[in-house]
């Protein structure tokens, strides 16, 4: 395993593969400035690039993106109060405030910091948890993954959104839609209404960039004006950031690791992460008075808790091959387009690629925390310009990365309906991630139903490991069907890009609540 990890670092170290990392870095702190679009956007512009590459260089420019979105949404989190993403809203209640008060570059300064150690702890908790998990993991057989995939599927579903059961619908309708085009198991093609466009199902690309862009175009064009409506000085105070960063070392370590705890149960990741991680915060802290009112703690904390939760959500992925996240979903589909199963046999013959991936996680923190810290002034800047002026070129992006998928004119028709899709699901309060998840393990699911009923015949359902998780999932099912609060804020993505209420009086109602 030594052998392995040393071979990785010299691998990601050598110039093209660091040349794709950079890339990698650069759209994520792009595409995380924007409020609202997420990583999956950023990764999915990504993805036609990344499938022309060798898979050791092309899955590193993916983690790459996914590295740095939770640290670069914290511009607008601080400058403008409002958040960048899902992750970044809790960032809002002490970050603003100490914009508000001319701290907004001590604020910047100890978020991208404590993004940065909490990657760096994520990429160490998942190489810790390789030799542990290896021999549980290559211990399960077909059975099991099938059940793990429905398990993610079922937490998935549930734990995204306010409601629950909206979650399970959505997810199974994403089951249905990857069964378009060809099928995995027999000679035949399902749901293509006689189009050769749709014999090899729907391009990915198309799907994710139409639920998840196209919506927060719409929304951001309809509020009009600049992207921040109200703009904060940056201040002085870097060093000052740094410094709270060195006071408050025992925070960024409790909290990196609440997160990658967080990250490794599938259907949690950003949508909870940064509301846990500032709810304990405040439970626990001395002098609790302060949070809310541009207190460095309550920046700190989850800005740690965010990037750690990345390496987290990579556990689940890599060692069974569920998504612990819809950013991992996308991972876990180049995965399969480059021929590598996730899951056990990965850990077993492709080992080396394994340690790319910490080691690109890892450095991709660090070097999207450079850029941040080097490059804050000019991205300040931006945050005066109308989003109608920037929207041309970002919406060209989006559209010519769809229309790589396949070159046929039919992208652009699935675009522009599951864009529609997405705008309706979002107003309508139902989550847009189970959909893209069911979409990516439609066809895991259906091959390892095959296999396992063509293997065991009915007997599998009597396997311990079958057994178990089945229970686990009915409970999932049960105990947050009737839950009556919501354990989630939000859904995985950010239904809004606005706050409805100040974020320092936010801030102080729920540190006094």
């Amino acid at each position: 395993m030594i052998e392995a990890a040393l071979a990785a670092f010299f691998m990601v170290l050598e110039p093209t593969h660091l040349m794709f990392l950079c890339l990698g870095v650069f759209v994520g702190l792009a595409v995380g400035f924007l409020p609202g679009l997420g990583g999956i956007v950023g990764m999915a512009l990504l993805l036609p690039v990344a499938f022309q590459l060798d898979p050791q260089t092309g899955i590193a420019m993916l983690i790459g993106v996914a590295a740095v979105i939770t640290t670069s949404d914290t511009f607008p989190s601080v400058l403008m109060g409002i958040p960048g993403s899902a992750g970044s809203q809790a960032t809002i209640i002490d970050g603003y405030a100490m914009a508000q008060k001319g701290q907004a570059a001590r604020a910047l300064s100890a978020a991208f910091i404590a993004s940065m150690f909490g990657g760096v702890i994520g990429a160490l908790a998942l190489t810790l948890s390789l030799p542990i998990a290896r021999p549980l993991v290559l211990s399960f057989a077909t059975p099991e993954l099938l059940m793990m995939s429905i398990l993610g599927l079922c937490m998935i579903g549930v734990l995204s959104g306010d409601a629950p059961l909206k979650g399970l619908l959505v997810a199974g309708l994403g089951l249905l839609v990857g069964t378009i085009g060809a099928a995995e198991v027999a000679p035949a093609y399902r749901y293509d209404m006689g189009y050769d466009y749709l014999f090899d199902g729907l391009p990915l690309v198309v799907v994710s960039l139409g639920l998840f862009a196209l919506p927060e175009f719409v929304d951001l064009l309809a509020r009009g004006g600049a992207i921040a409506k109200r703009g904060a000085a940056l201040g002085g105070g870097w060093l000052e950031g740094a410094r709270d960063i060195v006071r408050h070392w025992w925070l960024v370590l409790r909290h990196s690791l609440m997160g990658v705890g967080v990250g490794m149960v599938p259907g949690l990741g950003s949508a909870i992460v940064d509301w846990m991680n500032y709810g304990y915060l405040v439970q626990t802290a001395k002098h609790r008075g302060e949070l809310g009112r541009g207190d460095v703690r309550g920046v700190i904390a989850p800005e740690s808790a965010n990037n750690a939760k990345e390496g987290g959500a990579l556990i689940p992925t890599l060692l069974f091959g569920v998504p612990g996240s819809a950013g991992m979903a996308l991972l876990l589909s180049a995965f399969v387009v480059f021929g590598i199963q996730p899951g056990p046999r990965m850990l077993d013959t492709n080992l080396s690629l394994v340690f790319v991936i910490i080691w690109s996680l890892a450095l991709a923190n660090i070097l999207g925390t450079i850029a941040c810290l080097v490059f804050i002034r000019p991205i300040a800047r931006l945050t005066t310009i109308p989003f109608s002026t920037m929207f041309p070129v970002i919406f060209l992006l989006v559209t010519v990365g769809a229309f790589q998928a396949t070159r046929h004119v039919g992208d652009l028709i699935v675009l522009a309906a599951f864009g529609l899709l997405g705008w309706l699901m979002k107003r309508h309060g139902f989550p847009r991630a189970p959909l893209l998840i069911g979409f990516i393990l439609s066809p895991l699911v259906e091959r390892n139903l095959w296999i396992t009923t063509q293997r065991y015949g009915l007997e599998w359902l009597e396997r311990p490991g079958v057994i178990t998780i089945g229970l686990l999932t009915v409970i999932l099912v049960v105990v947050g069907s009737r839950r009556r609060k919501p354990i989630v804020r939000h859904e995985e993505f950010p239904e809004t890009t606005e706050t409805t209420e100040a974020p320092a009086e936010a801030g102080k109602e729920r540190s006094h609540g």
